[in-house]
């Protein structure tokens, strides 16, 4: 199973993602760890990227994708894998569906966990105060202001996904806004209706049987035999002069004549 989850900063996509992956045994696929993973394996792809982030700039598309195929390739992502992070735009979508195509691979899903964003700064600013509550510092990135700033950075730079996996009909919605245990089960039934969509192949055993009881071709052979037999079975034409003299024999003789003798005088 190929899964992509969608959602805005505190959607809850890492907590799902995480329980997908248990269910399904699948590999989760985080693009920042991919990155350094390969950064620190010196793989061709990962030292491209080692100099860019050492200069702080972005990684290029292309080479985000260039880890993401070495990675797929590996013997833990045969099951499957899920992707969360990525990708963030439309591009980053386009290049993910061509390098699956040259895999020959499909995706099968795209989760989005839609949510109420005024709910979502309720819910920060709630933690915040509880936080401050019991004397801790609140972190930088768990702040209503930084809250902002993502969602609206999400809206402008990834929404857009949303209307690209719609029209592929690969975008199967949840409500984010449930309890965490409502989404998992709702996420579990919408993708376990798919799998029941889904025409199964059939098995290669069922495949031979059928193919034998397929009806063989006859052989010329004995098609020709098979002719020659019925020819000798089928009634004989009868000639025209058998059939004349049949009911020549078969016609009524006329009647004799009788002559009547004069009496003697």
């Amino acid at each position: 199973m190929r899964l992509i989850l969608l959602g805005p900063p505190g959607s809850g996509k890492g907590t799902q993602a995480q329980r997908l992956v248990q269910k399904h045994s699948i590999v989760p696929l985080s693009t920042g760890e991919m990155l350094r993973a390969a950064v620190a394996a010196g793989t061709p792809v990962g030292l491209q990227a080692k100099d860019i982030m050492a200069n702080g700039g972005l990684v290029p598309d292309e080479i985000v994708i260039g880890i993401i195929s070495d990675r797929i390739d590996q013997p833990d992502a045969r099951n499957g894998f899920i992707l969360d992070g990525f990708p963030r735009t439309v591009p980053q979508a386009e290049a993910l569906d061509e390098l699956l195509r040259k895999k020959h691979l499909k995706l099968d899903a795209v989760v989005e966990l839609r949510v109420n964003e005024s709910a979502l700064l309720d819910r920060v600013e709630k933690r915040a105060a509880e936080t401050r509550a019991r004397g801790e510092e609140v972190r930088l990135d768990d702040t209503p202001e930084v809250l902002t700033k993502r969602l609206a950075q999400y809206r402008a730079m990834t929404e857009p996904l949303i209307h690209y996996y719609s029209e592929r009909r690969k975008l199967l919605t949840v409500d984010g806004m449930m309890t965490i245990e409502h989404v998992t089960r709702e996420i579990n039934r919408i993708l376990a209706a798919i799998g029941a969509r889904e025409p199964k192949a059939a098995s290669p055993a069922k495949r031979t049987t059928a193919a034998k009881k397929a009806k063989k071709p006859v052989k010329p052979a004995k098609a020709a035999k098979k002719a020659s037999t019925a020819a000798r079975k089928a009634p004989k034409p009868v000639s025209k002069a058998r059939t004349a003299g049949k009911a020549k024999k078969a016609a009524p003789k006329p009647a004799k004549k009788v002559t009547k003798r004069r009496a003697k005088r």
